[in-house]
């Protein structure tokens, strides 16, 4: 399984990772949202790169030009709610691919920890086409395993999957490369911390992405 970690290479995606991860930015939802949204853009951007392409001609007011563009069959997946901003950023570069969306949660259980749950699908037809699952936060990596299997279930199964996420876990991304197809899984992180806490969030990462973006849960 293919591991790319984007802030490896110096770019203009290290500004929007850092803001996203300061305490001081992050007091303006807007501009956490808008750049959970950039980030996705540029991974959007980097996986087109991966994409088959096929031959185009069209038509200028002055002439033809010969193109290629992109020939995959493409569905953008992502966990509600914190994926939603993160989906958009994707979404405004494959403007004509399909969406599917998954509603998780977490379950707290007497002992303190957690189960997740999967309580609503909304997922088209998979077979054969190129599903980019993302979500901000690959911590534990269960719960996108959890939707990527039920996506599955529903819609069938994809020729590829590009897992996206802005901040990975070691520990997710292992999960995530033990528990999905090695030859049809490509994962993609802009970013890669190497703790998690007892409640399974990342360190140092960004906090609770669904409560920066939408505001606090009850």
């Amino acid at each position: 399984m293919e591991l790319h970690i984007l802030s490896k290479q110096n770019t203009v995606l290290n500004k929007f990772i850092a803001q996203i991860r300061d305490k001081a930015v992050q007091k303006d939802p807007m501009r956490f949202r808008r750049n959970l949204e950039r980030i996705g853009e540029i991974t959007a951007y980097e996986i087109s790169k991966t994409f088959a392409y096929k031959p185009c001609a069209v038509e200028t007011p002055l002439g033809e030009a010969a193109m290629e563009v992109i020939d995959d069959r493409i569905v953008i997946a992502t966990i509600l709610r914190a994926g939603l901003p993160y989906h958009q950023g994707f979404l405004n570069y494959f403007d004509d691919a399909q969406n599917a969306f998954v509603s998780a949660y977490r379950k707290s259980t007497k002992d303190g920890k957690f189960t997740v749950k999967v309580e609503y699908i909304s997922c088209g037809n998979l077979e054969g086409k190129t599903l980019l699952l993302v979500d901000p936060m690959l911590a534990t990596g269960s719960s996108l395993v959890l939707a990527y299997n039920a996506l599955c279930e529903r819609g069938g199964t994809p020729a590829h999957t590009h897992v996206a996420a802005v901040i990975a876990s070691e520990q997710g991304i292992d999960y995530v490369t033990k528990n999905m197809p090695r030859q049809t899984t490509t994962i993609w992180a802009a970013a890669v911390d190497e703790e998690l806490t007892s409640r399974s969030y990342i360190v140092p990462g960004i906090g609770d992405a669904g409560d920066l973006a939408y505001g606090e849960k009850i």
